[in-house]
């Protein structure tokens, strides 16, 4: 008796740091620097003589935070910001102004691996873009406008690998659907400028 009672204590003794462990947080913010290499397919204005590989927006780096939440160990949902971007238009290699973005996107995500070092995911959402400050003037033409409001599917890939308890390296890749209509100024519709940008991210989240 008092050998199995040795035995029994000697491997709760063992266990102790593993019962003592408490599980990972269900929330997680990650700090990423993302490069916006943007897809540049728009509509030709012929009206304008101006062909549809000559309309170009400028691509960027950018700031992103992100907050995701956990709902079980493998799927999370994901709220992706950061502040109004500006981007420059061009036709033919001359600038013809500068439009502000705003694209909070919010996805959900799978995790394959939630216990592992190396945890890489998938995810889809949606993305909400709203265009302000457009600055936009054809010479000889005048001023252009475009749509405020962009939705559009967005996906998602990528991988946590764990530092710590609750730090992590990140890094993610997304496709998101992001366009809108040009017009011009008091008229109707002379092209789209589809955006459809990749934005591959580096950074660092918390986990808690």
């Amino acid at each position: 008796m008092q050998t199995k009672m040795i035995a029994a204590l000697v491997a709760m003794t063992a266990c102790a740091p593993l019962m003592a462990e408490q599980p990972e947080g269900n929330w997680m913010v990650r700090a990423r620097v993302v490069n916006i290499d943007t897809a540049n397919k728009s509509d030709a204005i012929p009206a304008l003589g101006v062909a549809a590989d000559e309309i170009h927006v400028s691509d960027k780096a950018i700031p992103e935070l992100d907050i995701s939440y956990f709902f079980t160990k493998n799927i999370a949902a994901e709220l992706v910001l950061t502040y109004p971007q500006e981007h420059n238009i061009s036709v033919a290699g001359t600038k013809i102004g500068t439009v502000r973005e705003l694209p909070p996107t919010l996805l959900v995500q799978y995790h394959f691996m939630p216990d592992a070092k190396f945890r890489p995911y998938v995810g889809a959402g949606i993305n909400y873009t709203r265009f302000s400050s457009v600055d936009l003037n054809v010479p000889g033409v005048g001023d252009l406008e475009i749509d405020k409001d962009s939705f559009g599917l967005a996906l998602q890939v990528g991988m946590d690998v764990q530092l710590s308890k609750q730090w992590f390296f990140n890094v993610d890749l997304k496709k998101v659907k992001m366009g809108t209509d040009v017009k011009l100024a008091g008229g109707g519709k002379v092209s789209s400028i589809d955006i459809d940008p990749w934005l591959f991210g580096i950074g660092i989240g918390y986990r808690f």
